[in-house]
């Protein structure tokens, strides 16, 4: 798993790449705010009910939350089911927000 700072992953989007977005926050969170991409909460996650993104197993994701702990946990999770290109979104939306 990689990182990717909320600065570099505006940069991706202002430069029309596209990326695959993951958020694993809970449904209230995702409510008040979110960058966009999927949403798929951290517990769904580890319990592998994640047929949205199945077919994303080469493609790059960056996974975010909150503040980056369980995106982390998340891309772990991930890179155990087979998923080789993962970042984590470093410091999460509340990065983003700043």
């Amino acid at each position: 798993m990689k990182v990717i700072t909320a600065q570099e992953l505006k940069a991706k989007i202002a430069a029309g790449e596209s990326v695959k977005l993951l958020d694993v926050r809970e449904p209230d969170e995702r409510a008040d705010f979110h960058i966009g991409g999927v949403h798929i909460p951290l517990g769904k996650v580890q319990i592998m009910q994640i047929d949205e993104i199945e077919d994303w197993k080469d493609d790059e994701i960056i996974v975010y939350c909150r503040s980056g702990k369980r995106s982390m946990i998340a891309a772990m999770v991930l890179e155990q089911m087979g998923f080789s290109n993962l970042y984590n979104l470093e410091g999460g939306v509340l990065a983003w927000q700043m």
